[in-house]
């Protein structure tokens, strides 16, 4: 499945109304970590197609960021029903986030 990219407008037919888990990368094309997670992140939509991925570009979307409590970037979110289920906050490697998801 291929990474969508999350805003303000399409956040709750993406993330909350979704009958899956969500993974939600926070990141910004200025952050060298971030820049590290992303091919991690499009690696694992394109390998479970039992779970959607979403990224949320914080410079254009503050208002989600804020919302979500990101301080820090690179911030990845798994939504489950609707709610956060877990958080990471960092790079982090591959195993650790597919750990957030289970």
């Amino acid at each position: 499945m291929s990474v969508q990219t999350i805003t303000k407008e399409n956040f709750d037919a993406l993330v909350l109304q979704s009958g899956q888990p969500v993974l939600v990368d926070f990141w910004a094309p200025w952050c060298g970590p971030c820049r590290m997670v992303s091919p991690i992140v499009d690696q694992i939509a394109e390998e479970r197609e039992d779970i959607a991925v979403g990224k949320v570009n914080v410079d254009e979307q503050p208002e989600l960021a804020a919302q979500f409590g990101v301080m820090s970037i690179p911030t990845l979110l798994v939504f489950k029903g609707g709610e956060v289920a877990s958080k990471a906050v960092g790079a982090r490697p591959k195993e650790e986030l597919l750990k957030l998801l289970e």
